[in-house]
């Protein structure tokens, strides 16, 4: 007998585990891209800067979204994340702050 988590359909992913796979394949498209075009040329320290904002932007929304139970509060420290993860990118990739 499988016991099915409560508030979750049966056959649907919940949408952590679709925010997770849609950072993993973030992380895998340079790397892709790297083996047809010369255009991208990321470093190991590249990389891992990377999945440090990444993952670590998530990790924080994991726990935002445990300690707060309105999910409009859940979606607001979501965008909010999110452009700031943007920003930073935008930051590291081209220095727009600068």
């Amino acid at each position: 007998m499988q016991m099915e988590k409560a508030g979750q359909a049966e056959g649907r992913l919940p949408v952590r585990t679709i925010l997770w796979a849609v950072i993993a394949a973030i992380l895998v498209a340079p790397l892709v891209a790297m083996q047809f075009t010369s255009a991208v040329q990321w470093t190991a320290f590249d990389f891992a800067v990377a999945a440090l904002l990444l993952i670590g932007a998530m990790g924080l929304y994991e726990i935002a979204s445990r300690l707060l139970s309105n999910s409009r509060h859940r979606a607001l420290a979501g965008a909010g994340l999110g452009l700031a993860v943007l920003l930073l990118w935008a930051e590291g990739a081209v220095g727009i702050l600068h």
